[in-house]
């Protein structure tokens, strides 16, 4: 009889376990895979030039509206559709629109390099 109840109880607690995995909506699948960006230096003249990737890293969703700590980055330096500075310190990645799962996006300027990193995003998860 004890194993019995034993049984259920683990059945029960497995059955709950495999629920909560298949219910992970609104990007918590993809919380682990926080959007990177990356600088290269690809052109060594006056003033160098980097090519910045930011990377999904997510192998499930797209990730949207990707802002950046950008300090006090220059539109002048590249195409707003590319990255677009909102204020001091917050630009835009590909005005806001979606990377795909494991998508790359890039863009280059011309310029001592800058402090970029990632500081918002939503992953669009169904």
């Amino acid at each position: 009889m004890q194993s019995h109840k034993a049984f259920k109880l683990l059945l029960w607690c497995s059955c709950l376990t495999f629920a909560s995995l298949l219910d992970q909506g609104k990007g918590e699948k993809c919380s682990k895979y926080s959007p990177t960006l990356q600088q290269t230096q690809v052109g060594f003249g006056s003033p160098p030039t980097f090519m910045a990737r930011v990377h999904n890293n997510c192998p499930m969703c797209p990730v949207i509206n990707i802002h950046l700590k950008c300090g006090n980055f220059s539109q002048a330096l590249v195409n707003p559709r590319l990255l677009k500075v909102i204020s001091y310190n917050n630009c835009v990645v590909n005005s806001g629109f979606p990377l795909s799962p494991l998508q790359t996006f890039s863009f280059n300027y011309s310029h001592p390099k800058y402090v970029m990193q990632p500081a918002t995003w939503s992953f669009q998860c169904e």
